[in-house]
């Protein structure tokens, strides 16, 4: 089993559902966790609410970080990701369906490593999640964690 995990933060169910099955047709096998607010996703990446005992050095190989988020909105959750000693280099990488210039400024802005504007045909989505998950999850070296 690979222990390499990825957190999608995503409200969309449909969206979700859509990035699950691209990722399992690029033989994507590792473990998703997945967030449906800006809240839960903090939870997650903190180790608070729902998610307090989890281990805090269990760390997502990648956040997959939607913009348009219920609760807490997604350049906020990566404020504070970047804000924070145990997670400002965890990679992030904007995955939204916004072709704003000035969400993409903020988020790169904000540290994001990335922005993918989520495609809007079927097929170039499976593509492109299947590049996203090859790059994030076996050709990106990340920076040593410290203890």
């Amino acid at each position: 089993m690979n222990d390499k995990s990825i957190l999608l933060v995503e409200d969309n169910p449909d969206d979700a559902a859509l990035t699950v099955h691209a990722l399992e047709t690029n033989n994507i096998g590792n473990r998703l966790v997945l967030a449906r607010d800006g809240v839960e996703a903090l939870d997650y990446l903190f180790c608070t609410g729902t998610h307090t005992g989890r281990d805090p050095d269990d760390h997502p190989s990648v956040v997959l970080l939607d913009l348009k988020l219920p609760k807490i909105d997604g350049l906020e959750v990566l404020r504070r990701i970047r804000a924070t000693e145990s997670t400002r280099l965890q990679p992030v990488v904007i995955l939204t369906s916004s072709n704003e210039d000035e969400d993409r400024i903020k988020g790169y802005a904000l540290g994001a490593n990335s922005y993918v504007r989520k495609p809007v045909d079927f097929d170039d989505f499976v593509r492109a999640a299947g590049q996203l998950g090859l790059y994030w999850l076996l050709l990106n070296q990340t920076p040593p964690r410290g203890n």
